[in-house]
Parts: structure tokens; C-alpha cells; sequence
């Protein structure tokens, strides 16, 4: 059902009535293709978009999904071929144009503007102004406020983007959307950052947009997203089209074998033993604004060898978590102990040099430097290792750089193109890359496979579990049951900036997960007991 502020915005909107049940074809992509140098991100193209439908499209990372959807939302343009809305030919050479014609697109790599409030970005370039001149600011903070209530959000309109978490970030770009006049939306990865809860919010508002007649092109990795609410797939493989066909014709195997060309294990571990204590942390508290905890004096320990997953809601402090291991919140208290030693240094240099390192979460404000290259980029955390009587070897860079490529099976024609050019997987994949030619004693993964697809996770899987028979410590923070549950020996749920549970690989549920994540949002700890029959541990710090 769509909540009241939603549906206010659509009527305002003047969306299309509710259309017959008939799928008709609302848009056509015909023979696009797109070069780029050195490369064919898209080989003549044919997609359809189809009336008052969710259009799924699939491939993996680099299949060249994001790039059509940029041509037809007025981002690209094509190097051939040509679009048809309603069957008429149209030219889209800008985004203004797509908007013209009623086509907006959420990008699946936030375009906000990171110094202005939430209610300046939901309205910018479209202000609302009194008598066509002055902004009416008033007007636009009360619209966006109904339109973040409609997402059942606490979010401020006043709020600065730059100060949002990534997951509050895409629900101010999906409000952003909605806010407008549409007749097509492309949604580029719209739940890569957000909890379950806030999915199934999302889904409802899509299905009201079903109802008023907007067709919806969905991208996505999550399999199951797909399957529940898709209408038709298209699979795209190097790109090119595989199959197009009504979902209710599909399983998700089908699809994963059109994407990859065979049926993918997900999760793989690798033959190990778990070693002696390589990182204590003890008491790690970090103020809030306005008072109590981000993080309430959290404690654990890490062994060789080991992969210690971290779960919990939006707002539980686990990317916090990690932000203090790495010396990120100088506000925060508590003790570190590193192989036995404690550590006494304090900023970020300091910590990798010691060998910890973190993927973070946000990898295009935190984890890229976008006007560099795929080379720099990788380069930039451990340049000292490269250098050769005061100057930089370009050989040893070119060796670190090219058995990173191979090792990370990275999609790259030339290391020396814009970090930019790459799809949203293979910028991670660098990220990750980067990380590890520090040589990282402790790696600490923040939602690692975030806008990764099925193949590319399984990839990812198996260097996390390589690099923990190689010895080192993991730590991996996701929003993802199923990846948490594959891929932990232990693992750690936070709630409210709590340890609120402690799970082995034997005793850890999706029940017993997620129970332990609500504890603070209206569920005691007696009743977690007894729901998770007595599988949990309490954390004797928490």
C-alpha cells in the first residue's frame, strides 16, 4: 500500500492513470551500440520496456547494464542505434531531454550534492519559487519531509547529504525520484544500501507506481529481489543480449546460467585452521552528537585465520566499528592490542603500517579518487613499496598493478584508463586490490560485495577465504544473511551501538541473526533468549 506523503507526491505528479492489463511495449532500445576506447560496452542492443511493468535487467559487472540505462536516461549517448517511445523514434541526447519525456533514472552511484540539505537535493534544478522568482523554501522542506515520511524515515529535510550514511543517502536519491513526474524510472541497484525493512517499503511504493502505469527498469544482483518483483528479465552477457522472458518463466538458476554461462557455487571455503589471537579490542566507545553512544563499550577478539562477520541493522555503529580500528574517530576511547601489542598510534597511516586496512562501504566518496586511474588508483596505499633510489619503479607498480588484475579477475582494457570507466563491481574490485597490496595483516571489509554481481561475489568469496588460510585475520561487515552465514567462522550482531549477540558457525541462524538485531527496537534480551533457544551468548563486555 503506498503510504499517505507517497501518494500525495504521485497525485501532485499528475502520474498517468492505471492502464489495462496489457503488456505493451513502452520503450524500445533498437541496435544500440556504445564504444568506448579499447572496448564494446554495448554490441546492437535490443531491450524493451514494457507498459506498467517491472523490467529486470541482469548481467554481470561490465555487461554493460548501467551503460545502456545511461543512454536512455540521457547520461551516454550512443555510438549507433536508436530509442522508440510509444513507437515513435526520439532523440535523447541529454538528461533534460529524457526528462521531457518522462524518463528519470536513480543511479546506482548516488548523484547528490553532498553540501546542501536534503530537501535542496530532492528539489534541485526544479525549485519550487514563489511568484517565479524567490525559492519557496518552507514549501520544499514540507514536500520532502512527506516524501521521507512516505519511506518510513527519520531523516531531517534540513539534514546535509555529506553528514547522511550511505543507506540514508539512497533513500534521499529514491525520494529524489519520486518527487518527480515520470512515466519511465530506472533503478540502478536502489536497495544496495538498504536494510531489509526499508526493501520491503521501497517494493510497495513500486507496486503504487505499477498501479498508476509507470514501468519500472529494475537492476539489481539480489537474486530473490528479482524473482518477487519483476515482471520480465533481460539478461545482458558482454554486451550483448542472452534472453529476454516473463519472470514467471524463470527460476534462479536460469538466470545466473544465462548471466555466467553455468550454474555458480556461492560460497567456497577454503581448508584452514584457525590460529592464536592476532587483534583484541576492548571497550570501544564513541560519543553521539547530542548524547549516549554510537558504540557503548564494545569488546571482541580476533584469531588468525578467521573470519568474524558482523551483522546488524542500519544505525547499529558496525561501520563506526571499523572506522575506529582504522583511526578514523579521534572522539573515540578504548583499547587495541595488535599481535599481542597494543597499539599506541593513532592515525590512519599509523594503522596500516601496523597492517590493518579497511574497505569501506561508500567506495566513490571514501574509496576512489575518481579523476585518477585504475592504476593510481590501486597504487595509492602503498606507494613507499614501489620506490627504487628516491623514485617511483614503474616496473615494480606495473607488476603489483597486473598480478592484482589477474588474481581479482578484474575487467580492465588498459590499467591506465579512469577509475571511472569501470563498472560498479570492477571499482570495488580495485578497492580491494588497493587494500591488499598494503599487505594487511587484518583486513577489514565493509559490505565488501555491495553492487557486486553473482559471479563476481562468488570470485570475491574465494579471495576472502584464500586470504584467511593465508593467515590473515578477516573481519566482514554485511547486510547480507545468506553472505554472513557462508562465509563467517563467528559471528558478531550489533544493535544501538551494542554487542547484542555471539553466534558460532554451528549455532548461527537467520532466526537467531535477526532476533539478536533487534534487541533495542522493542525486543528485551530475555526474549531473545528464548527465541534463539539458547543459541546465543551474550557478549560478557556489552
Amino acid at each position: 500500500m503506498m503510504t499517505e506523503g507517497i501518494r500525495e507526491q504521485v497525485q501532485e505528479a499528475h502520474l498517468p492513470e492505471a492502464q489495462p492489463a496489457q503488456d505493451d511495449v513502452i520503450l524500445r532500445a533498437e541496435n544500440i551500440t556504445k564504444l568506448f576506447p579499447g572496448t564494446v560496452a554495448l554490441d546492437k542492443v535490443n531491450f524493451n520496456v514494457y507498459r506498467g511493468k517491472v523490467n529486470v535487467l541482469v548481467g554481470e559487472n561490465g555487461a554493460g547494464k548501467s551503460t545502456l540505462m545511461k543512454i536512455i536516461a540521457g547520461v551516454e549517448q550512443a555510438t549507433e542505434g536508436r530509442l522508440l517511445l510509444d513507437g515513435r523514434e526520439i532523440q535523447i541526447n541529454s538528461v533534460a531531454d529524457a526528462e521531457r519525456h518522462g524518463i528519470g533514472i536513480i543511479h546506482q552511484e548516488l548523484s547528490l550534492f553532498p553540501n546542501l540539505s536534503v530537501a535542496e537535493n530532492i528539489f534541485m534544478g526544479r525549485e519550487i519559487k514563489k511568484n517565479g522568482l524567490l525559492i519557496d523554501e518552507a514549501t520544499q522542506r514540507e514536500r520532502a519531509r512527506r516524501l521521507i515520511e512516505g519511506l518510513q524515515q527519520r531523516i531531517d529535510p534540513d539534514d546535509i547529504v555529506g553528514n547522511l550514511r550511505i543507506g540514508q543517502q539512497q533513500i534521499v536519491e529514491i525520494a529524489r525520484a519520486l518527487a518527480q513526474e515520470r512515466r519511465i524510472l530506472i533503478m540502478d541497484e536502489p536497495t544496495s544500501a538498504l536494510s531489509t525493512a526499508e526493501v520491503e517499503i521501497l517494493f510497495g511504493v513500486i507496486n503504487d507506481l505499477k498501479a498508476h502505469g509507470v514501468s519500472i527498469v529494475y537492476i539489481s544482483h539480489k537474486m530473490d529481489e528479482l524473482l518477487r518483483i519483476g515482471d520480465y528479465v533481460t539478461v545482458l552477457r558482454d554486451g550483448r543480449v542472452r534472453a529476454e522472458r516473463p519472470i514467471k518463466e524463470v527460476d534462479m538458476a536460469w538466470i545466473v546460467e544465462q548471466m555466467i554461462g553455468k550454474r555458480a557455487a556461492q560460497f567456497h571455503l577454503h581448508s584452514r585452521q584457525v590460529g592464536d589471537e592476532i587483534l583484541r579490542v576492548e571497550d570501544v566507545t564513541l560519543p553521539r552528537v547530542g548524547g549516549g553512544y554510537t558504540l557503548d563499550h564494545v569488546s571482541f577478539s580476533l584469531r588468525r585465520g578467521e573470519i568474524l562477520g558482523i551483522y546488524g541493522l542500519m544505525g547499529a555503529g558496525r561501520s563506526e566499528l571499523l572506522e575506529c580500528l582504522m583511526g578514523l574517530h579521534p572522539e573515540a576511547s578504548g583499547r587495541y592490542w595488535l599481535g599481542g601489542q597494543e597499539i599506541k598510534k593513532n592515525t590512519v597511516a599509523d594503522r596500516i603500517g601496523l597492517g590493518l586496512i579497511l574497505i569501506p562501504e561508500d567506495r566513490q566518496r571514501e574509496g576512489l579518487v575518481q579523476t585518477m586511474s585504475v592504476a593510481d588508483n590501486m597504487l595509492l596505499a602503498s606507494l613507499k613499496r614501489y620506490v627504487s633510489a628516491f623514485f617511483l619503479s614503474r616496473k615494480k607498480e606495473e607488476h603489483a598493478v597486473n598480478t592484482m588484475i589477474r588474481e581479482l579477475l578484474l575487467k580492465v582494457a588498459d590499467p591506465g584508463q579512469i577509475i571511472t570507466s569501470l563498472s560498479g563491481g570492477n571499482q570495488q574490485k580495485v578497492i580491494v586490490a588497493k587494500g591488499l597490496l598494503t599487505t594487511p595483516k587484518v583486513l577489514l571489509l565493509d559490505e565488501p560485495t555491495r553492487g557486486i554481481d553473482v559471479g563476481a561475489k562468488a570470485e570475491m568469496f574465494d579471495i576472502i577465504s584464500r586470504l584467511a588460510a593465508q593467515g590473515l585475520g578477516i573481519i566482514l561487515v554485511s547486510s547480507e544473511l545468506k553472505e554472513i552465514l557462508g562465509m563467517s567462522d563467528r559471528i558478531l550482531v550489533m544493535s544501538k551501538g551494542r554487542i547484542t549477540g555471539e553466534f558460532s558457525r554451528e549455532t548461527a541462524t537467520e532466526e537467531g541473526l535477526v532476533a539478536a538485531s533487534a534487541v533495542g527496537h522493542g525486543m528485551k534480551e530475555k526474549e531473545l533468549e528464548a527465541r534463539t533457544n539458547g543459541s546465543r551468548q551474550l557478549d560478557s563486555h556489552a
